[in-house]
């Protein structure tokens, strides 16, 4: 067995010293937040920075436990879970659908879901919250899960990622025998499991940032998300910094593991749909 010995060239180490140094811009805020929960206020408001807690306190989390932060964040996580298991399989249908099959105005559909990629949120909300009211849905969960259903960016993933199922294979399966859904479960999934992999790190991420529409839709504490909820625990005339660090901390977690858990799908995914064919 060979063993490939990969040359160390000037190229090669200034690649690694790159990446090294945006790796440390990128975490240096997450570092920030998780050293600054177990500050005291004279470490986090000393004139010069404290870049590590010499006397690390847990009381900042021992206030945070006091207020609903983990129904908070139980909360955010059904709503993120919801939005992630809706858009995946309504987007992946979708995207199949406008791929590969041959029906009236499909390219004049597919148009209308790049266009409305490009439409602000803030034009539609007012017609949105009247519609959630409507519906009696207002200040509850589901307000703030179904507007995130119909993703556009999530059928235009979908569709780019269909369009490199061979239609040999698809044509083979129905002179088996199969029908659509066994297609669709048995073929079509597994060929675009990467696209679903890193179309639900976005829609996670994306439902998990979406603080404006959870402000909108969320009025009471016992709905409240954890985004919502770190922001009401600002005050008028003092802002806690540990407490609202130790929130953030706390809010942190989840998407640092729903990002480990789906990292081999989401780079098979962006490698993957780069070329088509």
């Amino acid at each position: 067995m060979q063993t490939t010995v990969q040359r160390i060239t000037p190229y090669r180490v200034l690649s690694y010293v790159m990446l090294f140094i945006l790796a440390v811009i990128f975490t240096f805020p997450l570092y920030w937040i998780v050293t600054g929960s177990f500050k005291d206020a004279q470490a986090i408001n000393a004139p010069a920075p404290v870049w590590f807690p010499t006397n690390p306190i847990t009381t900042n989390y021992a206030r945070l436990m006091e207020r609903p932060a983990i129904s908070w964040l139980l909360n955010t996580l059904f709503i993120c879970g919801m939005a992630m298991l809706l858009i995946c399989i309504t987007a992946t249908m979708a995207g199949y659908a406008i791929a590969k099959k041959r029906f009236a105005c499909r390219a004049l559909i597919f148009s209308i879901f790049v266009m409305a990629m490009a439409l602000p949120k803030q034009v539609i909300l007012i017609p949105l919250l009247k519609e959630i009211s409507f519906l009696g849905l207002h200040n509850t969960l589901w307000a703030v899960i179904f507007p995130t259903v119909g993703w556009p960016f999530g059928v235009f993933l979908m569709k780019q990622f269909s369009e490199n199922i061979p239609g040999s294979i698809l044509e083979a399966t129905r002179i088996d025998g199969a029908g659509e859904v066994q297609t669709f479960i048995q073929i079509v999934l597994p060929m675009v499991a990467p696209g679903i992999g890193a179309l639900a790190i976005f829609t996670f991420i994306s439902a998990w940032n979406d603080y404006f529409l959870q402000l909108l839709m969320l009025n009471t504490a016992r709905t409240y998300t954890i985004s919502v909820g770190i922001a009401k625990l600002q005050d008028e005339m003092f802002t806690d910094f540990g407490l609202i660090m130790a929130g953030a901390a706390l809010a942190a977690i989840p998407i640092v593991v729903v990002f480990l858990m789906f990292q081999r799908f989401f780079t098979r995914g962006i490698t993957m749909g780069a070329v088509k064919g």
